[in-house]
């Protein structure tokens, strides 16, 4: 959450940030600390504001067995106390300072994001590096984070689709470390203590293990010195669990039977990992089938042929140990079956014969100029697209580069594609009313 004295400070400053980003290009540098941090800068210095993001790999992926919730209850400690602060006196500094600070962990990593005034940058990265470096994990705050994630699961139990989203997982991924929900049970969290928080901290928080991208008023000098206090003083290499690949149990179908007024169907088919060669070709196949919020063909034809669904999109996730291709909508509990059997159709009619050579262009049209909008239209953005690059290897040219690696992708390259991945019976997800 924005403290109010920051959110006052920079409202405008943002807004004008956005602007700058989105009518230049982005010029990135890469820093290397005295101790070896390597960080990836893009530096604006007409906005005094700086804008960091960084990623610790292993995520909730690596939480012990029978300890799910353990890496995203360490998250909402870090500003609870660290180094010689309690948590009050630690939060009323980091507030006096006018700066942000939040953590979030995924399956795979554990992210952290910080954003200051460009004066107030030595104040802001002092309690960042106590946080980063010596979280305090006192009992008391434990304790109270614990509660309120706990009060937040009970919670989600009545919801239906925190229930099918729940054994949907559980029935794709079986026992890999991807069925275990991120946030935890009420008796998997009540297992854990101060040693497992220690413990999953000195194990994941190494320099080995991490990427740093930073946008805004800072010179690649000041941001070396900044890495070392910040990142400078963690072990050189991390302790991580090794992680199988994830099987993904297609061909299956899980319902959830809900009073619902409106039936939610969702289709798991195989995906493409980031790395493969043929990632580009996937990535604009899957934006003719249902990429494209308005121009896919799955839109044209369960929304706007047969108003079946507002609205109907796939997508494609790829993560550390498991790649997918996803198809979401949600419909009239008395048309579900019409709706998933038109899905299921057009999917068919993609695997065999492919886009058309018309359709392919005015993918790559869109994808070549989609980049910016989405991803470079703020410093947090930026700062979120130079992380993801690092994390991905896709090079520090990769922005320059992107728009000619679409467009080198063939015709016969998108139909091979369909057919591999679209001719698998998918697994299905179907929540709402009990069939009658």
């Amino acid at each position: 959450m924005i403290r109010p004295l920051f959110q006052r400070s920079i409202a405008a400053l943002l807004i004008l940030f956005a602007t700058i980003v989105a009518s230049h290009a982005v010029e990135i540098k890469e820093v290397v600390s005295p101790k070896g941090v390597r960080a990836w800068l893009v530096q604006d210095d007409f906005v005094p504001l700086i804008s960091m993001r960084f990623a610790f790999k292993g995520g909730a992926a690596q939480d012990p067995a029978g300890k799910a919730g353990l890496a995203n209850l360490m998250t909402s400690l870090f500003d609870e106390g660290a180094g010689d602060l309690d948590s009050e006196t630690f939060q009323v500094k980091l507030d006096e300072a006018g700066g942000e600070m939040g953590f979030t962990a995924d399956m795979d990593n554990l992210m952290g994001s910080v954003r200051m005034l460009a004066e107030k940058r030595d104040q802001v990265t002092d309690l960042v590096a106590m946080a980063v470096q010596r979280p305090r994990f006192d009992q008391a705050p434990i304790d109270r984070m614990r509660q309120q994630i706990v009060a937040g699961i009970k919670g989600a139990e009545r919801d239906p689709e925190t229930i099918a989203e729940r054994k949907f997982t559980e029935a794709l991924y079986g026992a890999h470390p991807y069925a275990r929900p991120v946030y935890g049970t009420p008796e998997s969290l009540a297992g854990i203590s101060k040693a497992d928080l220690s413990g999953l901290h000195r194990r994941m928080f190494a320099r080995d293990n991490l990427v740093i991208g930073v946008v805004g008023a800072i010179s690649p000098e000041e941001l070396s010195v900044l890495l070392d206090k910040v990142f400078g003083d963690l072990p050189e290499k991390a302790e991580l669990a090794p992680v199988d690949a994830a099987r993904t149990a297609l061909g299956e179908t899980t319902r959830v039977d809900y009073p619902l007024p409106q039936t939610t169907i969702s289709l798991v088919y195989p995906g493409t990992r980031r790395d493969a060669p043929d990632f580009f070709a996937s990535y604009i196949m899957n934006h003719i089938l249902g990429g494209g919020t308005f121009t896919s063909r799955l839109t044209n034809e369960v929304r706007e042929k047969r108003g079946l669904a507002y609205s109907v999109s796939s997508g494609l996730q790829s993560s550390d140990h498991a790649a997918a291709l996803i198809i979401s909508t949600a419909t009239r509990s008395d048309r579900a079956e019409e709706t998933l059997q038109l899905i299921k159709d057009e999917v068919a009619r993609m695997a065999k014969d492919g886009p058309t050579t018309e359709e392919l262009a005015e993918a790559k049209k869109y994808l070549a100029g989609s980049f910016a909008v989405t991803n470079l239209d703020s410093s947090s953005a930026v700062a979120n697209t130079l992380v993801m690059m690092q994390d991905e290897k896709l090079g520090i040219d990769y922005i320059d580069k992107r728009a000619g690696l679409i467009d080198a992708v063939t015709l016969d390259e998108v139909k091979a594609v369909a057919g591999k991945l679209l001719t698998t019976d998918p697994a299905i997800l179907i929540v709402g009313q009990p069939q009658t």
